[in-house]
């Protein structure tokens, strides 16, 4: 089957924690989708053409409508495919805090953990690829003498899931996996793929290893591939589905037709412009034009990024 303008394509790669996050989401949603690969390290061109400048991975398009960073995806996913919810049990709320802590605080402690452990995957191509997305030195020597006290972060971490798995629950909400399991696993897949050491500290909690397991059983869901050209020529033959909307509650005023700019607030701080189409607390929504792919609108999350009235 081709990928058409309703299918699901997530621009990832497959070493990219992030990806591992939104793959473990299709997964418990049981959704066919499509890996669209991308470069690990810049240049990206066909994904910031569709993106205007955002290079993160990943990102998701359906037609012409595009996606950037997990949190959005994700709330996408559940609001056009609500069943079964990432939502298991009362953590409607809560568990895109979650989210927000495991992408934060416990990636960056298996960040030390994987780069000042020796792994080989840094060269020097990488090196400044991600010093260039950071705006700072990728400090390998100082990650290397950080690592044992980031070991004992992660450790603490591992440890607040286990008092969480101690009831004999099968996922970190209760009988059911939701956004909470798919946020904190992919930390540990991360440190499984790449760390021998970290392995080490995840063993050391046997709920955490078990639940560990039942997560990655729940698999990806159905994968399918698509080119990079092919999803180019996707949005370009494609109108976005999202509708003007103006919302009350806007704290600065924006309002759709105003010229607005995004970037995330931590790294990877590359700005995107456009029209404002929609937005509301969670969300923002812009129109943009890019010869190769036409008009697209771009969809950010409101938590973790800065908007800026052009």
């Amino acid at each position: 089957m081709a990928a058409n303008a309703q299918s699901i394509i997530l621009h990832q790669y497959d070493i990219s924690p992030f990806s591992e996050k939104v793959r473990v989401v299709l997964g418990i949603k049981g959704l066919d989708w499509f890996a669209c690969d991308e470069p690990v390290i810049m240049p990206k061109p066909e994904l910031t053409a569709l993106t205007g400048g955002y290079r993160k991975i990943p990102v998701m398009q359906i037609g012409a409508d595009i996606y950037c960073d997990s949190q959005i995806i994700i709330r996408e996913l559940e609001r056009r495919f609500p069943s079964p919810s990432i939502h298991a049990g009362s953590d409607n709320g809560t568990g895109w805090g979650i989210a927000m802590w495991t992408d934060r605080v416990l990636f960056q402690a298996a960040v030390a953990i994987i780069f000042g452990g020796g792994t080989p995957l840094a060269d020097e191509a990488f090196i400044k690829d991600r010093e260039k997305l950071t705006g700072r030195p990728f400090d390998i020597e100082g990650m290397k003498a950080a690592a044992p006290m980031m070991a004992e972060q992660f450790r603490a971490q591992l440890g607040w899931l286990e008092e969480q798995l101690s009831d004999g629950r099968a996922f970190l909400p209760g009988d059911n996996p939701g956004l909470a399991d798919a946020s904190a696993f992919y930390n540990l897949a991360f440190v499984r793929w790449t760390s021998p050491n970290g392995v080490k500290v995840i063993e050391s909690f046997p709920g955490v290893a078990a639940w560990e397991k039942r997560v990655a059983g729940i698999g990806h869901g159905n994968r399918q591939e698509v080119s990079r050209e092919d999803a180019l020529d996707i949005a370009k033959a494609t109108a976005s589905t999202e509708k003007a909307n103006a919302d009350p509650g806007e704290p600065n005023g924006l309002k759709p037709g105003d010229t607005v700019t995004v970037m995330a607030d931590d790294y990877g701080r590359d700005p995107v412009s456009g029209e404002l189409v929609s937005s509301s607390a969670q969300h923002i929504a812009l129109k943009r034009n890019d010869p190769r792919v036409g008009d697209v609108v771009v969809h950010f999350p409101r938590a973790g990024f800065l908007v800026t009235k052009s």
